[in-house]
C-alpha cells in the first residue's frame, strides 16, 4: 500500500480568465485491488475500451472485455492496483508476468496494462503513482524488463509512458486483404 500526495488544482473562470483559486493536497491511496472493487474495475475497463475504439477499426460492435479481472485480482503472477481518493476508486493498472521469447535476453518480463484514470483525474499523476507501485511489484519478482502496448494514435498515453522511461521498440501494422 502506497500513500501519496496528489496536487489537484481547482480552476475557475472569471470574465474569461482562468485562475488557480486553491491548491488542494489530497491523499491518494495506491493499493491492491480486491474482489469488492470488481464492479468499478469492470466499468473502468469498458470506459478504456470505448476510448480505444476509435484507434482500432477491427473491434467487434458487441460488448467485450480485454481482461479476466476477477482471476487477475487473485493471481500469483499478476498484480492489479487501484488508486483510491476519499474512498472512491479513480484509477487502475495491472502487471502480469509473461514469458519472453527464446531470442530475448530475459526469461520473463512484466507486462503492464489496464492503465486507467477517471476523466476528472487525468493528467494529475494517478497513472504515474500506479506505475510506481507496479514497478515495485516487478522488482519484487526479480523481473528486469517491463513492456506495454499502446495505440500509436494515443499520443497522451505515449507521452505519459515516455515520461517514466518507456521507449518505443516495435510498431504493429495491419492491412485488409480487400484494400489491395
Amino acid at each position: 500500500m502506497i500513500r501519496q500526495k496528489l496536487i489537484i488544482f481547482d480552476t475557475t473562470t472569471d470574465l474569461g480568465l482562468s485562475t488557480i483559486t486553491r491548491q488542494l493536497m489530497t491523499d491518494v491511496l495506491i493499493r491492491q485491488a480486491k474482489q469488492q472493487d470488481l464492479n468499478t474495475l469492470l466499468e473502468f475497463e469498458q470506459d478504456l475500451i470505448n476510448s480505444e475504439k476509435p484507434f482500432d477499426p477491427t473491434f467487434v460492435p458487441e460488448r467485450f472485455s480485454y481482461y479476466d479481472l476477477k482471476a487477475m485480482i487473485d493471481s500469483e503472477v499478476a498484480e492489479v492496483l487501484v488508486a483510491e481518493l476519499d474512498g472512491v476508486l479513480v484509477g487502475s493498472g495491472h502487471a502480469r508476468i509473461r514469458t519472453g521469447e527464446p531470442y530475448n535476453q530475459f526469461k520473463e518480463y512484466a507486462f503492464f496494462g489496464f492503465m486507467y484514470s477517471s476523466p476528472d483525474y487525468r493528467g494529475k499523476g494517478i497513472n504515474k503513482l500506479i506505475m510506481e507501485g507496479l514497478f515495485e511489484w516487478a522488482k519484487s519478482r526479480n523481473l528486469s524488463e517491463i513492456r506495454l502496448q499502446v495505440y500509436d494514435e494515443n499520443t497522451p498515453a505515449i507521452r505519459a509512458y515516455e515520461k517514466v522511461g518507456f521507449k518505443k521498440i516495435l510498431t504493429t501494422m495491419r492491412l485488409q486483404i480487400g484494400d489491395i
